[in-house]
């Protein structure tokens, strides 16, 4: 099975879990009902800021709909590559652990995660400019960044590719 079609079919069973019909979960997300359909179908491939908006309108942590892929799955979107490396879950919090890379001369803004969502950044090479959208950081090789993640956040490449690891820590 591909990864289409195994994201699709979890997507699906995400969705029907929480009793949301295909039109109840394409408003709550922004995303198409069409679009939406052709995901859980397989006949579409999912992008990183897709599969963002699909999990946090179904109020779940992005590795949800990704954890359990074997082997581990690289998800692309506009701006950034991701591989989720790791999934813990605790009582307190959900954490995912991602190698991003950004790809140089493009930004993502991403929309507001769940509420107390906030995202760690260790940069191996490159500079990255991260963080909340209204006051990213410049963060080069060897340092690291945190930001609040329920509000929009950016990630841009300054010059380069920039590869790093990345933190999400989802409260509960």
């Amino acid at each position: 099975m591909d990864l289409a079609t195994r994201v699709g079919l979890r997507l699906r069973e995400l969705r029907e879990a929480r009793g949301l019909s295909l039109s109840a979960l394409a408003r709550r997300s922004k995303i198409g009902k069409g679009t939406l359909s052709e995901l859980e179908s397989g006949r579409r491939n999912p992008t990183l800021e897709t599969l963002y908006a699909l999990t946090t309108a179904l109020g779940v942590p992005l590795s949800t709909a990704l954890h359990d892929l074997a082997p581990p799955t690289e998800i692309s979107g506009h701006a950034v590559d991701a591989v989720l490396i790791e999934r813990f879950t605790a009582p307190a919090a959900v954490r995912e652990i991602y190698r991003v890379r950004i790809r140089a001369g493009t930004t993502q803004e991403s929309a507001a995660h769940t509420p107390g969502t906030t995202e760690h950044i260790i940069v191996l090479a490159g500079t990255a400019r991260v963080g909340e959208l209204s006051a990213p950081s410049l963060i080069g090789p060897g340092m690291h960044g945190s930001w609040a993640a329920d509000v929009p956040h950016v990630y841009q490449a300054a010059s380069g590719d920039v590869e790093a690891l990345l933190v999400v820590n989802y409260a509960r």
